[in-house]
């Protein structure tokens, strides 16, 4: 699994004025991704807002960026549910081919258990042809995943590989860290952790920002080669930009700052709404000054 060390970037989907998905926009951000020197692309993530896609629209989504990368970089496909039985199913059919892993998060409203989290990842891991990485994310998800619970599945399922970690909680990483089995990668699921988490000993970041700015994949990389120096250097420049693309949630920031580009609309769909005003203004002098 070296292919996902470094930064991965979970694709916001593109929309037009009319909500429509903007296909065109969606091959610029991927081809964005390549110049950026990105190590892998996450599809139909919680940036993307998958929950407001169709399954029609999801599927020519995932269809066209696997046409526009044209096999550069690796794809991680996200694919996760609080209906395990439902889950179950789509794994079974995923192409394995195309595909480098699933990221699967943890069963969000049904608040399990660890055993029913464990329960959970058993019956996915059963049946997925492709390695999962698990997503801890407990503000949405409503449970932590605890460490415990991560390591009884690493230790029981070849195929389970990693955990994007987004509890926002650095105790539980080093923990994570510390008792991980050999090559089982902790992935940091927060932009503004991740340089720490790597020079901890992480294997990288599935990233927002990352997709923006070119310059956060080559701090990651600097952290993986222990230049401590030069990555902060990085880290701090970028770490305003950080704070203002979740200061209204995620994606309406990097929306924004990918509509500064040239890359996409700032638009998304109900129940989220774009960027204010004042707060687009503030993305665009970032972006400016970051020049």
């Amino acid at each position: 699994m070296k292919k996902l060390y470094g930064t991965g970037v979970a694709l916001v989907t593109p929309f037009k004025e009319n909500l429509e998905v903007d296909y065109e926009a969606l091959d610029r951000l991927v081809e964005f991704q390549i110049g950026n020197k990105v190590e892998y692309l996450v599809l139909l993530g919680t940036t993307a807002e998958t929950p407001t896609l169709t399954k029609e629209e999801q599927q020519f989504v995932v269809e066209r960026i696997i046409k526009a990368n044209r096999d550069r970089l690796p794809l991680v496909l996200g694919l996760g549910g609080n209906d395990t039985a439902s889950l179950v199913h789509q794994i079974k059919h995923v192409d394995a081919k195309k595909f480098e892993a699933i990221l699967s998060v943890s069963p969000y409203y049904n608040r399990p258990t660890q055993e029913g989290i464990y329960q959970h990842f058993k019956a996915l891991a059963s049946v997925s042809r492709l390695p999962i990485l698990l997503y801890n994310i407990p503000y949405r998800t409503g449970t932590n995943m605890d460490p415990d619970t991560v390591f009884r599945l690493a230790n029981e399922f070849e195929n389970i590989a990693g955990i994007k970690e987004a509890a926002g909680n650095f105790d539980q990483v080093l923990m994570l860290l510390h008792g991980k089995p050999g090559d089982f990668m902790v992935i940091s699921g927060e932009d503004s952790l991740a340089l720490p988490l790597v020079l901890a000993g992480g294997a990288g970041v599935i990233s927002v920002m990352g997709q923006a700015l070119a310059d956060f994949s080559e701090m990651i990389r600097l952290g993986l080669d222990q230049k401590t120096g030069k990555a902060f250097d990085k880290f701090y420049h970028i770490l305003p930009g950080i704070q203002l693309i979740f200061k209204e949630g995620n994606p309406a920031g990097i929306k924004a700052m990918l509509n500064h580009l040239g890359i996409c609309k700032p638009f998304v769909r109900l129940p989220l709404v774009k960027a204010s005003p004042e707060l687009q203004k503030k993305i665009s002098n970032f972006v400016e000054i970051y020049k």
